[in-house]
């Protein structure tokens, strides 16, 4: 294993010129307090222009964070889109954004990070250029990593003017990012990305015409760094167990985990997440239940997800739902096969279920031992299987299946306590994620509001319902993004948000507050702990297999939707070493992408536009795809991000990735033979428009397809947007 990091070293070194080798512009290593001068010279032979092009479109698009490769070994490197430099332009001009904003105010930022490379690099430059303009940053004590949502859980609850993260959540190991998180602790949206992208703007400008720009770095060991209140509050770890037990800790799952005479096991890939959630389950009395798989911190990950192909370095990321066919044509989970869970698994006994989380310990994946013999009806409920040792195999649940039994389990529990009835009760989720949601939310009473792919979609959405709560409107409405306008009473409760890639959160029964008194009805951020805790519970409280309460569950709600498919179309090899050739394969990927893309997002642009009719798409879909039966298509809708084919059978959703030179193509509905064709072959559609096409749609409303649908997009995020005015208060933590 440790080849393959060598393997992926020696890769990275070989393809970095000697000249950035030895150059790193400005010395990031220096403890000391300095000031960097960019010139023009520097813009000019960094080729920052270009550089900052990329970042910006990036940044209007992200549905995570502004992502990309870096050097893992020179991180000064400007030939990748995350470099010091880069990290020391953006947070420069987040920072100058905060201070015309909240003039003459005490301003506190908190700044985090997981295991990557050349994290805690960025962490300290990000953290010295904030105290260097007087802005105090949070960071934990000595620098240690923290999860995602325990930044986003304290740039809310202690009303901080917002947070920085560094992570790129689940995928390949030579990535990383910054996610910018607000006051609220959540996410940028768009226009708030913007805000400080064209602060960027402006100080390259700057150089431009004046010839230089001078940035300043504080000491490392500033006082306006604060270890010591981070120590003080325990890393926040206290605050959020308390949230925690006002929440899915409640003595009634607590007490089921505690008496569960089984283990159930974490696997923390990356090790990050051991160092938060081992205190956390240690405080709740619950850290026996549980054995613990890869808790040492490593920004390789233990070597999950990685292989050689061809005899090169190749990742495939952390998603454990990712296939892909051996030699002999036969598919396989590639991230599984590398957990060796066949190994690591083989002591405990069938019926053992493995919690699964990510480097910055926001997404859950669950698994489960079952009994070889048990395989046919297992696949028969839609859960894909993996063989192993001992006439055993491995169930792999979907977050689509585990997140379906997670909230039905919590309703139940409300039920029972009679909690459900006080409250008109709704989920959010997004297009991609399961239509099963949909049909049992329906029969429970739920109401159900969509929203494009991405958390923050999710968090904007629950703010929407807050602004009006606090208002005291007595039938709060909210327009999701297939325009329908859900009704939700005067005092709703979320049962739960959350999205197909594996993230949720539970929603609170009673109000939660700020230290200074600002409300919430929920987090702003995924959390895995949250998850693992009613995973827990449920798996504590189950007398059947998973797959069984799954099945169940199918026949309680009289589900249609049972099978979820998802294509992911890459359209270039992210692990390519040599950087001109990956950034000259993604530009044509990304072409391909796009392409796909409008090819679609045209269609339901125009039919919502009225200048064609449901028919006429059909007849060009029929005609693009004449294999495909389209004469039960009943909508073709712009999802925010993406377009959503809607049939009285199954839905397919087509979207290019925030994120990457990759189409994913979504499939649910009843047969999954089916929707597997109907994903693959929509998915890797070239685009290329016919002459039925164009007989409707002329390539110029097709070139202007993708303007028009992040015009349409900001009016759907902008309506019924929380307005609430955020006031620094006087800090007492």
């Amino acid at each position: 294993m440790q080849n393959l990091e060598k393997l992926l070293l020696e890769g990275v070194e070989k393809n970095t010129p000697d000249t950035i080798k030895n150059d790193k512009v400005f010395n990031y290593t220096n403890k000391d307090k300095f000031t960097f001068t960019l010139t023009k010279d520097l813009v000019s032979k960094l080729d920052l222009k270009k550089w900052f092009e990329a970042y910006k479109k990036e940044a209007l698009v992200s549905t995570a964070g502004i992502r990309g490769p870096q050097n893992i070994i020179y991180p000064h490197d400007t030939r990748f889109p995350i470099n010091t430099i880069g990290i020391t332009l953006a947070t420069l001009a987040k920072a100058l954004v905060l201070k015309e904003k909240y003039p003459n105010n005490e301003l506190i930022k908190l700044a985090g990070c997981e295991v990557r490379y050349n994290s805690k690099t960025y962490l300290d430059l990000i953290a010295r250029i904030q105290a260097a303009l007087g802005i105090k940053t949070l960071v934990p004590t000595k620098r240690q990593t923290i999860p995602i949502w325990l930044a986003s859980f304290l740039a809310f609850k202690l009303d901080l003017v917002g947070a920085e993260y560094i992570t790129s959540s689940h995928g390949i190991s030579v990535k990383n990012a910054t996610k910018d998180l607000n006051n609220q602790g959540s996410q940028f949206l768009p226009n708030e990305s913007l805000e400080f992208v064209n602060k960027i703007e402006e100080i390259l400008n700057t150089v431009e015409t004046k010839g230089e720009y001078n940035i300043e770095f504080s000491a490392t060991d500033d006082s306006l760094i604060d270890e010591k209140s981070m120590e003080r509050l325990n890393n926040g770890i206290d605050l959020y167990v308390e949230y925690l037990r006002a929440n899915v800790a409640n003595d009634t799952i607590l007490n089921k985990i505690k008496n569960f005479d089984k283990k159930i096991v974490i696997d923390a890939v990356g090790g990050a997440a051991y160092n938060t959630l081992s205190k956390i389950l240690n405080k709740l009395g619950i850290e026996k239940t549980f054995d613990w798989l890869n808790i040492e911190e490593d920004p390789f990950f233990h070597s999950i997800g990685k292989d050689t192909k061809n005899g090169a370095f190749y990742d495939w990321s952390l998603d454990i739902t990712v296939t892909s066919k051996d030699e002999k044509g036969s598919v396989y989970f590639p991230v599984i096969k590398s957990l060796e869970y066949d190994k690591k698994l083989s002591k405990y006994p069938v019926g053992t279920v493995c919690l699964v989380t990510d480097p910055d310990h926001d997404r859950l994946s669950v698994v489960a031992i079952e009994d070889s013999s048990k395989k046919e009806a297992v696949i028969k409920t839609g859960v894909d299987t993996v063989d192993l040792e001992g006439g055993r195999i491995l169930c792999i649940f979907s977050a689509n299946q585990a997140f379906l039994m997670i909230m039905d389990f919590w309703t139940k529990l409300l039920k029972e306590t009679g909690e459900f009835d006080k409250h008109t009760r709704f989920i959010v989720k997004t297009t991609a994620s399961s239509k099963s949601w949909d049909e049992w939310a329906k029969n429970n009473g739920i109401k159900v509001i969509n929203t494009p792919v991405g958390f923050k979609e999710i968090a904007n959405a629950i703010k929407k319902i807050e602004f009006q709560l606090e208002k005291g409107v007595q039938n709060i409405t909210v327009e999701d993004i297939f325009k329908n306008r859900v009704e939700l009473g005067s005092s709703p409760r979320m049962i739960f948000g959350g999205e197909e890639s594996g993230g949720m959160i539970i929603g609170s029964n009673d109000i939660i507050k700020s230290l200074n008194g600002r409300t919430a009805l929920a987090m702003r951020e995924k959390s895995a702990t949250e998850a693992i805790i009613i995973a827990s519970g449920l798996v504590s409280s189950l007398d059947i297999p998973m797959w069984q309460y799954l099945e169940n569950i199918y026949k309680e709600n009289n589900i249609k939707a049972k099978y979820d498919v998802r294509d992911d179309i890459s359209y270039y090899n992210e692990s390519e070493p040599d950087i001109e050739k990956l950034k000259a394969a993604k530009t044509a990927g990304e072409a391909l992408r796009t392409k796909n893309d409008v090819f679609y997002l045209s269609i339901a642009i125009a039919l919502d536009l009225g200048l064609i009719t449901l028919e006429n798409a059909k007849e060009i879909l029929s005609k693009t795809f004449p294999g495909l039966d389209f004469s039960n298509l009943t909508a073709v809708k712009f999802v925010g991000d993406g377009t959503y084919l809607d049939f009285d059978d199954k839905f397919i959703e087509i979207r290019p990735s925030g994120t990457d030179a990759k189409t994913k193509a979504y499939a649910g509905g009843g047969d999954k033979v089916i929707l597997a064709e109907w994903s693959k072959t929509l998915g890797n559609y070239s685009g290329d428009l016919n002459e039925t096409y164009t007989k409707y749609i002329s390539e110029e409303f097709v070139n202007d397809a993708k303007e028009k649908s992040l015009e349409l997009y900001d009016i759907f995020a902008n309506k019924d947007i929380d307005t609430r005015e955020f006031k620094i208060p006087e800090y007492k933590f």
